[in-house]
């Protein structure tokens, strides 16, 4: 876990308690230790990186943004932005994607506004997240609810759509009709349930508490009402379930193709063996009239 100094980071005390938080899944990955090299760069924005003394900073990178902003940035493609306009939420995202690795066309996005409430912390209730301090420790809390919830968005709807193309094998399957469609397009399925595993399993490990927590347990109970107010695991869940559905389905009907597959060849082999047998006995039949 990458910090930064807390007098740089936190934007200083404002009449307003209320503070903008953005997330965008952007893209695959993000090649922090890229951002990092082009630090002269970024600072026409005025951002300032974390010294981390290695060569690869860690995920997540926390970062001051602009007058008064901050940034987290995870390596698994997710930026979350605290106390920026839309304006300057853009200039700093533009400058991001040289290090921005397979961005997507469209970036899932989620947004949502925190208020200083004491009494009230990690309550969410009509759009707004309560905390009772908005210290650095707390700010990344969401930052990392947040980047899950919108990398959940995006693959929930990637997930949908491939659902959505193989609802009709099962469909056939059921009234035993064949099914018309290829083996690579099948094997795409497949490939694409994994890839979606993998993402949320692997990189982002949805379920995961934040490393923070291991130096703050004080704020676990703020992580997990935060965590349970979106969903986080309930909706990781929902999608491993239909994940390993198209997976089960696109495996069941490539093997029933297998196997046909494999029952025609043996026909084409028992044709030819009798075509054989026919012309030897044909020619024999020939040798014993003449």
């Amino acid at each position: 876990m990458t910090t930064v100094n807390p007098a740089a980071a936190i934007p200083a005390p404002v009449e307003s308690t209320d503070v903008t938080v953005r997330a965008y899944f952007l893209g695959q990955r993000i090649d922090l230790q890229h951002i990092d090299l082009q630090r002269i760069n970024l600072q026409r924005i005025d951002l300032a990186l974390t010294q981390t003394g290695s060569a690869a900073p860690a995920s997540p990178l926390i970062v001051p943004v602009g007058d008064g902003g901050q940034g987290v940035l995870f390596n698994y493609g997710a930026v979350v932005l605290f106390g920026l306009s839309e304006k300057a939420e853009q200039a700093f995202i533009t400058t991001l994607k040289p290090c921005i690795q397979s961005p997507f066309d469209q970036a899932e996005t989620e947004a949502v506004t925190i208020r200083l409430a004491p009494n009230s912390s990690g309550k969410v209730q009509d759009g707004l997240i309560l905390l009772s301090a908005l210290d650095e420790t707390r700010l990344q809390i969401v930052a990392d609810v947040m980047a899950k919830s919108v990398v959940l968005a995006h693959y929930e709807i990637g997930a949908a759509a491939v659902f959505d193309r193989i609802e009709p094998y099962a469909a056939e399957l059921q009234y035993q009709r064949p099914v018309n469609v290829k083996g690579n397009q099948l094997l795409k399925q497949i490939g694409q349930t994994l890839m979606i595993q993998h993402k949320i399993v692997g990189r982002v490990e949805i379920v995961d508490k934040p490393e923070l927590l291991w130096e703050y347990p004080d704020l676990d109970p703020l992580y997990h009402r935060l965590e349970d107010e979106y969903e986080i695991r309930d909706r990781h869940s929902a999608l491993e379930r239909k994940l390993d559905l198209v997976s089960r389905t696109a495996e069941t009907v490539l093997d029933l193709q297998r196997h046909q597959t494999g029952l025609r060849l043996e026909w084409y082999v028992v044709l030819l063996i009798v075509v054989e047998v026919l012309l030897s006995l044909y020619d024999l039949f020939l040798k014993a009239r003449f």
